[in-house]
């Protein structure tokens, strides 16, 4: 049986060399992919590149073919000019990122797939709300996709990232909890604040199920995106604070997996169930459905 990746392990390895979890994770990385470090910065580089233009398509407004979303996160940009904000700047360019980058996936427009297509808008949220708080560059922020990806790679070892299989809570949830990882490291928290925040990221979304009206990835997928983002925000600010969680941040992978597991199918990505057989989602669905 393959050994099962440990996120506290390799937490706890960075503790140990005095790196912190940000360049332990490109080490490891660089090594596993037989990659100079370098190299896997560049790549990394590239991939916040694509986030940023997929920012930038889904706040030209377009509707989706089906009609169902497009043009809120534009809606948000241009209402920001007018209206005091009731949570402040950091949380509302997280949410307007990562509202946009799901409206630019509905629209078929290209994004990154970190960790899903259906959660692609929380990572570019959360780093492009940092970028202007903490005047990171790109350098940071690559690395900081590698930190992501690495507590992807044990959420996905542990439990998974698909909707499919564990709900919403495997791929909006892990994105949180990728997310609210890595700003606690761009920020300058210990490899151990890092674990707490992905905990607590994930904890407080554990059981979402995953209901998307008409099969489609838009309602409530793209507002799901928007709400992991603020959840990111929410544990890192926790974390970074020395808030701890009181369940390991292993076990809360784990604690995802066997919920996702008692779930049932209708709750997981087949639209039988949740919001999608709603009679406003049923009648959505009937009206997208394609004539015969």
């Amino acid at each position: 049986m393959e050994k099962l990746l440990s996120l506290a392990e390799l937490l706890n390895n960075a503790g140990e060399k005095g790196v912190s979890f940000g360049e332990y994770a490109v080490l490891w990385q660089a090594t596993e992919l037989e990659v100079t470090p370098e190299e896997l910065l560049e790549k990394m580089a590239g991939h916040i590149a694509v986030m940023r233009a997929s920012v930038a398509a889904g706040l030209r407004g377009e509707k989706t073919r089906g009609g169902l979303t497009g043009g809120d996160a534009l809606k948000i940009a241009q209402a920001r000019a007018m209206h005091k904000s009731l949570a402040g700047d950091v949380l509302l360019d997280a949410v307007e990122a990562a509202i946009a980058v799901g409206e630019c996936n509905a629209g078929m427009g290209k994004i990154v797939a970190a960790p899903t297509a259906g959660a692609s808008g929380v990572l570019p949220g959360v780093f492009f709300a940092l970028e202007n708080r903490l005047a990171l560059t790109e350098k940071d922020l690559a690395k900081g996709l590698v930190t992501a990806g690495v507590i992807g790679l044990v959420i996905a070892s542990r439990a998974s990232l698909s909707g499919a299989m564990g709900g919403c809570q495997a791929e909006c949830g892990s994105a949180a909890a990728m997310a609210a990882g890595a700003a606690v490291d761009l920020a300058g928290g210990s490899p151990e604040m890092v674990g707490h925040a992905a905990a607590i990221a994930l904890k407080n979304m554990l059981g979402l199920v995953c209901d998307p009206v008409a099969g489609l990835v838009e309602v409530p997928c793209i507002k799901r995106n928007a709400g992991a983002a603020a959840q990111a925000l929410v544990a890192a600010e926790l974390a970074v604070m020395d808030i701890k969680s009181v369940i390991p941040v292993d076990e809360v992978f784990d604690a995802m997996k066997a919920v996702g597991n008692k779930m049932p199918c209708s709750l997981r990505e087949t639209s039988e169930g949740g919001l999608a057989a709603t009679p406003t989602g049923v009648a959505l669905a009937q009206k997208l459905a394609p004539k015969s």
